[in-house]
Order: C-alpha cells, then structure tokens, then sequence
C-alpha cells in the first residue's frame, strides 16, 4: 500500500504543476496540517485515493471552509485496509489559538481515547500536527513538541507517527524519519512517500 503524506506547504508538483495520472499510485493522502483546504478539495477531486486530515495551528479557516471531500479525524480512529490511523492534531500552545492545547488538554484527549485504543486492540499510525518532544521538534517554544506522546508510543507501539510543524529550513538539523523503540517517526513536510505492509 502506497501512502502520500502532507504538510505545512502545497508541493508545487501536485499543485502548480499538476500533470493527471500524477496521483493515480496512492491509496491513502494523509494530511498533517497546515494546508489550504482547497488545495487538499483539489488532490482528493484528482486521486482515485481518501485524504485524511487533521488540524495544524494555522488551519482556523477550516471552520468555515473545511476541505470538500476529505475526512477529518480528529481524536478518533479511522480503519483503512486493516490500517488503524488515530488523529491527534493542533500543536502545544503558544499563544492560545484554535489548534493550540497545553500539556494537560492534550494529555486529557488522550485520555478519552482509551476505549477506542481498546477496541480496536492499538493502533498502527499515529497522525499529528506536532511531532513528539525531542523527537524532530524545534529548539523555539512554537515548535516544542508534546512530552504527552511519548508513554501513547510506550504503550501502544504504533508502527508509525507521522507529523509536521518544524519545517525543514527552520535550521534545525533533523532528519525527516527518526525512530523512537518499534515506533517510525516521519516528519510529513511538503510530501512524503510511504509504503506500508497493511
């Protein structure tokens, strides 16, 4: 299974410079955030595929123009193809806005997840906006990442965590995949390419 993953900036390949068939490969479009709602109506109008997305801190306009057919899956687990995909999206707060949590109300959505992580015995992809602290996240307060998902990925050992937030040129240093014990933690920025065994 072909995953296209999303965040933080349109990649002018699928978007400026289109060309059709471009998306015919995927099976699954992820976003992480931080994106034009009509640029993800666009890609899921052009691909054979869903497009999943969750919520990034400057994504406020989704209240009033949520992008058209894609599916929000915001504090739930979605099933693809036997694939368990939980969204958790927004990033630490910074300045209080929409999508901004602290510590504690993440760690309380995380809570109220219990049952579904029962039911569905675990999960297989974790979907975020910020990536989990000192894992990929930036050195300023804006970026820090949440100390929250570290004991979800203790626990349920997902075998990825996808994110966005820390853009590649903020001159951190990281590299767009890094591990953390079972887990694969894939910084999403602009677009990623994953195969998965589903």
């Amino acid at each position: 299974m072909k995953l296209l993953l999303l965040s933080d900036r349109e990649s002018p390949y699928l978007w400026d410079h289109y060309q059709p068939g471009r998306l015919k490969e995927y099976d699954l479009i992820i976003s992480c955030g931080d994106l034009k709602s009509s640029y993800l109506s666009f890609l899921v109008t052009m691909a054979r595929a869903p497009l999943l997305y969750v919520h990034g801190n400057h994504d406020v306009r989704y209240a009033q123009q949520p992008p058209e057919g894609c599916e929000c899956i915001e504090d739930k687990i979605y099933t693809y193809r036997g694939l368990r995909i939980l969204g958790l999206g927004g990033c630490p707060s910074y300045n209080g806005g929409r999508y901004q949590y602290t510590e504690r109300q993440m760690k309380k959505r995380i809570r109220k997840l219990a049952f579904q992580l029962w039911r569905s015995k675990g999960v297989d992809i974790i979907v975020t906006h910020a990536p989990p602290a000192g894992y990929g996240d930036g050195s300023d307060y804006a970026h820090r990442g949440w100390e929250c998902l570290l004991p979800l990925l203790d626990k349920y050992k997902p075998r990825y965590l996808i994110h966005g937030h820390v853009h590649p040129n903020y001159g951190e240093g990281h590299p767009p995949v890094l591990h953390y014990d079972d887990t694969t933690i894939i910084n999403a920025y602009e677009r990623y390419i994953l195969d998965i065994e589903p």
